[in-house]
């Protein structure tokens, strides 16, 4: 299970996401939805090789349990927050597509 460390960096790296670049300035350059969700598609890959680079260390003998399982704990909340907006999405769209005409 994930720590609440780890779920509060996640939650925070989507806020950081979600804001427009220019929200401080005024600035009217918002990031579409697109690169936000490809932005956050490369933060839960990095997570994964991360994730990936501590398990092998820690195969290799150089790195311990307490980072590799850090480091998996973080890649699931990263893909759990992923999944979780995904989902939502979809039943947004799904809603929108009920709506009358």
């Amino acid at each position: 299970m994930a720590s609440p460390i780890s779920a509060a960096n996640a939650y925070a790296s989507l806020a950081r996401l979600a804001k427009p670049a220019g929200a401080d300035k005024g600035g009217e350059d918002a990031p579409s939805f697109g690169n936000l969700v490809k932005q956050a598609m490369g933060s839960v890959l990095d997570a994964g090789r991360k994730s990936d680079a501590q398990s092998m260390a820690m195969a290799s003998g150089k790195s311990n349990v307490m980072d590799v399982v850090t480091a998996v704990a973080e890649t699931d909340v990263a893909v759990s927050t992923l999944v979780s907006v995904r989902d939502r999405v979809i039943q947004s769209y799904e809603e929108i597509m009920r709506m009358p005409i």
